[in-house]
Order: structure tokens, then sequence, then C-alpha cells
């Protein structure tokens, strides 16, 4: 169902970000997010002379390697297109990252490490997503691999599902965590 009928309006701005996770030969993972951000106009700029109707006023790329378990074995950043000339020059900084673990606490470690003036405010926002898009690349394929079973997230040792009351659906007490996660559901229907 789309969203409502808007009053009549004029497009400036787009803003689009893809995200793609592979499994590697070596058995790790990549995580890459591209975001481009354009106008519908023509942008006077002191470095780039004009950035015409279109073209990218913003293109940043990111690629996060990791392993099974989340843990960071190496990123890559990258500013195809800037506002500015100095922009593409924080892009090392980002490998201040190896070594964490995409996992609770991953959007404080990126704002500690990266956030503010130590990184690329669109850089940065790229990171966030990439441990749900690492889920979504490792779960199900590693589910699949194991049991020919579909699996939406990954288990830490004491194996509850970390999914587990981040949304609606995955609600304890919900009809999914019912259907999918038996052993931890809370509905009202559970025999005391």
């Amino acid at each position: 169902m789309p969203l409502s009928t808007p009053e009549p309006r004029e497009p400036l701005h787009t803003r689009s970000i893809t995200y793609q996770g592979y499994k590697r030969q070596d058995g790790l993972w990549d995580i890459e997010g591209h975001l481009i951000d354009t106008k519908t106009y023509t942008i006077n700029n002191t470095w780039r002379d004009k950035i015409a109707i279109g073209e990218p006023l913003h293109e940043m790329l990111i690629r996060v390697t990791i392993d099974d378990n989340f843990l960071i074995k190496d990123i890559e950043a990258k500013t195809e297109n800037s506002p500015f000339e100095m922009c593409p020059n924080i892009t090392p900084n980002y490998k201040s990252l190896i070594g964490i673990v995409m996992g609770a606490g991953w959007r404080q470690s990126i704002r500690q490490k990266v956030g503010g003036v130590a990184g690329c405010t669109h850089i940065t926002e790229l990171l966030f997503p990439l441990a749900t898009v690492a889920i979504q690349t490792i779960g199900p394929f590693k589910g699949k691999e194991k049991k020919n079973k579909i699996s939406t997230h990954h288990k830490t040792n004491s194996e509850r599902p970390f999914v587990l009351n981040t949304c609606h659906a995955w609600s304890t007490d919900s009809i999914v965590v019912k259907e999918h996660e038996p052993d931890f559901y809370t509905g009202d229907d559970v025999k005391n």
C-alpha cells in the first residue's frame, strides 16, 4: 500500500543508498554500502565549480569485512564525490573500527571511533545499518547451509536470539516468536 497522495510539490533532493552482502571464498564476509546524493538543480561549488543536475554531490562507499562472529577484520572507505576537496582525507580513520564486533553497542562504538570530526557524516551514517545487513546476509545463509532452514538471527553463546524484543514482530509474546523461536515465547497462552 503506497503512501497517501501528497500536496503538490517539487522534487529537490535524492539520496540513494544500497547495501550488499557477500560470502567470500576465504570464509569471511564483505558487507558494502554505497550512498549517492543528487539535486534537481545546479549547485555552484568552490572546489568543483558547478555540480550539474543529477551529478552526485556526495558519493561514498564502505566495505566492512567480518568473520562469522561479526568481528571486523578489515574496512575500506572511499569518497568518490564530495563538495569539499578535503573530504576524502578522512577515509583512513575508518580503519580504527577493525577489531570491533558488530553487535551490542555497535552505534556507540562507531560514534566513539569515527563520530564528529573524526569521520565523515555520510560514511558514518552508512555504517549504522551494516550490522543489520550482515545479519540478513549471514544468518539465512548459515541457517540454510546447516539445516536447510532459514534463520533470521545470529545466536549468542547463551543461544538466546539477539533479535528478540528488537521490534514489534520479534516481541517475545508475538506469533512470530511462537512460530520461529517457541522456546523463548512468553505470550499469554504459555502454560505456567
